[in-house]
């Protein structure tokens, strides 16, 4: 049985969210002589068989994955396997498989933003310590690949500003994805859903814990609640969902390759 669960995004006083473990808040004192590694390793994500998703990258990431709805909050997820702890897209080197889609949340690691303990309601840049493409510029030498660095003196480099500006970015458009996602929920379309796929090989595997959208309960809205979704910008998530279904038949065949493999 693979039960189709994943974290999202949590305060710093609960769980971690997917793939960090030792956050900490970027400050050139603590961090001067750190930096991050140039090459591309997705190892980290080996693991991860859902993957949060936000409604702006729906439209590319509908092409190679399911999108389903997990938990109290109905956070959107991207399928990327049909096992317990295997993603399908990772491989053995910590490639992702071309030409599939690389999810923003996994982009962005090993960055994200937290609430800083020291100002209410403002966000901070960090980085996880844990991630092995985090370096301490002085073993760079001794690596084969390039590190940037994270500070010149006290002032953050054009990396550090960049990863500021993607998690930023990324930190309203999961605001923006959240706020559709109650509007869907208020309208009542969300429906549990359970699974059974056999692969090529006869494993039967059995999908658990996730929502889909209603599509009778969707087809079936009065004109003005289907208006109110719409103003919303839902509509576009929606119908995202719906048409990533076709994925789950190519996420089947792939896990068959690997089995196979």
């Amino acid at each position: 049985m693979a039960d189709i669960k994943a974290r999202t995004e949590a305060p710093p006083s609960a769980a971690m969210p997917l793939f960090y473990s030792k956050p900490e808040a970027l400050n050139p004192a603590r961090h001067g002589s750190l930096g991050l590694t140039a090459r591309s390793d997705f190892s980290f994500a080996r693991a991860a068989h859902a993957i949060p998703v936000v409604a702006s990258e729906m439209p590319a990431a509908m092409r190679s994955y399911p999108i389903v709805f997990i938990g109290d909050g109905k956070a959107p997820v991207i399928i990327t396997g049909v096992r317990q702890n295997e993603n399908l897209f990772v491989d053995a080197d910590g490639r992702w498989t071309a030409p599939h889609y690389v999810p923003a949340y996994v982009r962005r690691y090993p960055f994200i933003l937290a609430e800083d303990p020291t100002t209410a309601g403002r966000l901070t840049l960090c980085a996880d310590r844990a991630s092995e493409r985090v370096v301490d510029q002085a073993v760079a030498p001794l690596r084969d690949d390039k590190v940037a660095p994270f500070f010149i003196g006290n002032e953050p480099t054009e990396a550090t500003k960049q990863a500021l500006a993607y998690c930023n970015q990324f930190q309203i458009d999961f605001r923006a994805t959240r706020e559709m996602v109650e509007k869907i929920d208020a309208h009542g379309l969300f429906a549990p859903r359970q699974s059974k796929v056999t692969l090529e090989g006869g494993e039967v595997l059995n999908l658990t814990d996730f929502q889909v959208i209603d599509e009778p309960a969707f087809n079936n809205l009065s004109d003005a609640a289907f208006l109110d979704l719409r103003k919303s910008g839902a509509l576009g998530l929606l119908y995202c969902h719906l048409a990533s279904t076709n994925s789950w038949t190519s996420l089947v065949h792939q896990a068959s390759l690997r089995k196979a493999g």
